[in-house]
């Protein structure tokens, strides 16, 4: 059981602070007609960083869950409570569209990071540039070196990462040490320099709402949630507009509207931001 089991204290608002798309058909058929127009990139690039434990697995599942009309469990997930990151490769995964082929972006998983040991904060950066090949193995005492095997010295535009993707608990965002922000802050910069797009996800709501929990479509109506939101906004120095609530899919057996339509609103989100980005790199 998670230790932020029902933090929240506060109300519920009458109306959503953030209304969601009514139809997620909609949503669903932008994002399977979506190619970049920008033919030097083959797909967009979507990098997730965050905490250790933080969910970016279980959302890379929650949003192949989503495209697959199912429940999905492609990204490896670890339920016990334990300070070291589950995920240790640079690992892309795609999503299938049937006979007509793979959506045209992917999503990159990454070593959680940690206090003291977790991914190393150079590695990520080298990723944003697309220097890491696919199956390398993080070491948190060493970053990967120029000459590597692991190492892509010539990485293409597809290679590259076009929007990173911030994963913090929501329950997290007020226990956030400030070496942890820190580091999060680090790679912000790093990507603000190469002018790559940043949102990010408060996952887990449903551990520290209740309301959330009864309702998925209270998620928007918290304000505890909401808080938390700006809270996590002023720390990592995002803007409320690109952080997302996200409840990914990990109890349940069958996907519903409710909980796609959240998951459906920062996909979409990341894809839009990350195609404004691919169209703009030449200007």
């Amino acid at each position: 059981m998670s230790t932020y089991m029902f933090a929240d204290m506060g109300g519920v608002f009458s109306q959503s602070w953030r209304p969601l798309p009514k139809n997620n058909q909609d949503t669903l058929d932008f994002l399977k007609s979506y190619r970049p127009r920008n033919h030097e990139a083959s797909h967009l690039r979507i990098l997730l960083i965050g905490p250790t434990g933080d969910g970016k697995s279980t959302f890379i599942n929650s949003v192949d869950s989503v495209l697959q009309g199912r429940v999905a469990n492609r990204a490896p997930t670890d339920q016990h409570l334990t300070a070291d990151s589950f995920t240790k490769k640079y690992k892309t995964y795609k999503f299938s569209k049937g006979n007509e082929g793979d959506y045209s972006f992917v999503f990159n998983d990454i070593m959680g990071m940690e206090r003291t040991k977790g991914i190393h904060v150079e590695d990520v950066k080298l990723a944003l540039r697309g220097h890491v090949k696919d199956g390398y193995e993080f070491d948190p005492e060493n970053k990967l070196e120029e000459g590597a095997p692991e190492y892509n010295a010539a990485p293409e535009l597809s290679d590259r990462v076009h929007v990173l993707v911030t994963v913090v608990p929501a329950g997290s965002v007020s226990l956030l040490p400030p070496d942890m922000i820190a580091k999060l802050r680090d790679v912000r910069l790093a990507a603000t320099a190469l002018e790559i797009p940043q949102l990010a996800i408060l996952t887990k709501v449903d551990d520290v709402c209740r309301k959330a929990q009864r309702n998925v479509n209270n998620i928007y109506k918290s304000d505890y949630l909401k808080e938390q939101v700006y809270k996590f906004g002023q720390f990592l120095g995002l803007p409320v507009n690109s952080i997302f609530l996200v409840k990914n899919y990990s109890s349940e057996i069958n996907t519903n509207d409710a909980t796609d339509a959240h998951i459906l609103c920062a996909l979409k989100q990341m894809v839009v931001f990350g195609e404004d980005y691919l169209n703009h790199l030449n200007d």
